[in-house]
């Protein structure tokens, strides 16, 4: 049940990105999990040391933990962007 808790979570996170980032309309439902996950996994790598708030990745379901993985997944979609243009 975690496994499934973590991918749709990981999938609001990843489409709130996206609506901040303005790229919704270029992602559908498979790449918001991808973002969301993969951004929470880069905000664990980066973030939490500053910080010191665990991700979703790391089974902190906190709102704390929530807005860290969020930010992880908005850096993802503004590298993403960055390496595009």
């Amino acid at each position: 049940m975690n496994f499934l808790t973590w991918l749709i979570v990981g999938g609001l996170i990843g489409w709130l990105a996206s609506i901040l980032m303005n790229t919704n309309h270029q992602q559908g439902i498979f790449l918001n999990v991808i973002v969301g996950i993969i951004g929470a996994m880069l905000a664990g790598w980066f973030v939490t040391p500053l910080v010191g708030v665990g991700t979703i990745n790391q089974d902190n379901f906190s709102l704390a933990g929530l807005l860290v993985s969020l930010v992880g997944a908005v850096l993802l979609l503004a590298l993403l962007k960055l390496v595009r243009r």
